[in-house]
């Protein structure tokens, strides 16, 4: 039997969320206000960050990093959401598929180290506050956020080359809102078991490990807080680690109901639901969700706004 590559697919068909025009036009809106409302705050923050003296310590200098990661993960996948909204035209290149997936899975990946830097950044504030400034130092905040960095698209050149080597066999409806792997995996026709051991590596590499630090560190951060005698202290503790544990719990809990589970429990129209919340949903929520019950925060941005209207 003659075997076909990945070079009959020369285009992939995105089929979104619906064909219904008056549906569509209210996604279009509702995406619309969703990514104006993701570079409004993710923006704001980082210029709050980086114009107020009094936040410029590590917790904070990974917050601002977290805005920027999020202003450009929001920005692979929404952009073409509203073009497909407004379009007749779904598809997508080969080239252009391989891309957004290259780029949204290096910064997916990203994201988990850094989210578990954050954890261990947590760990070193409560732990020993008196050392924390000493202990995370500008040196290795910069280098937790390269490694990052690093990590996450190393990860992701090595699942997109191995990928888009997949013979698709001249099938090329994608059954979702962006090339994504469940739906590319099961267009494939020559899935082999080297391919789904790389497949293993990379869920072990990028979300496993990186949730058994960010476990380690709040089951290190627990012990320290049970073993404070100040209540206070301990309010305190907990107040300062809240904002992040709720990132990790909205993204981690939708990557793992996506990715950790056998392919023949993969129910598309449901996943793509699953998919916009931590896609489109969580980089839209992040800046508020370390903003609005911060008050160093608050402070700083009534500070800028002042400074700014005073000018």
């Amino acid at each position: 039997m003659e075997e076909r590559n990945h070079s009959s697919v020369t285009s992939f068909i995105l089929l979104g969320f619906t064909t219904d025009p008056k549906l569509q036009l209210l996604l279009f809106m509702m995406f619309t206000l969703a990514y104006v409302t993701t570079l409004m705050g993710n923006i704001t923050l980082i210029v709050v960050i980086r114009h107020s003296s009094r936040l410029h310590t590590p917790m904070y200098f990974f917050i601002g990093n977290l805005s920027f990661l999020d202003l450009w993960y929001s920005s692979v996948y929404t952009p073409k959401i509203l073009l497909n909204c407004v379009s007749e035209d779904k598809s997508i290149s080969f080239a252009g598929c391989a891309a957004q997936f290259f780029v949204s899975g290096g910064l997916a990946y990203t994201e988990c180290y850094l989210l578990a830097a954050m954890a261990y950044d947590r760990y070193a504030a409560v732990s020993n506050p008196l050392l924390y400034t000493a202990a995370m130092s500008k040196k290795l905040c910069m280098g937790l956020v390269a490694a990052s960095y690093l990590s996450g698209f190393a990860n992701s050149t090595l699942i997109t080359s191995r990928t888009f080597a997949l013979s698709f066999c001249d099938a090329n409806i994608i059954d979702d809102f962006f090339c994504d792997l469940p739906p590319l995996v099961k267009l494939s026709c020559d899935v082999t078991d080297s391919y789904q051991a790389l497949l293993y590596f990379i869920l072990t590499s990028n979300v496993t490990l990186p949730s058994a630090l960010i476990l380690t560190s709040y089951a290190s951060i627990l012990a320290a807080v049970l073993k404070m005698h100040s209540a206070e202290g301990q309010r305190k503790a907990f107040s300062t680690c809240a904002a992040h544990l709720t990132a990790v719990t909205l993204y981690y809990g939708s990557i793992l109901f996506i990715y950790v589970r056998p392919s023949s429990t993969y129910v598309l129209g449901r996943d793509k639901m699953i998919s916009v919340f931590y896609t489109v949903m969580i980089p839209m929520l992040n800046p508020f969700i370390y903003s609005l019950r911060n008050q160093e925060v608050k402070e700083a941005l009534k500070r800028l706004v002042k400074r700014q209207t005073a000018s």
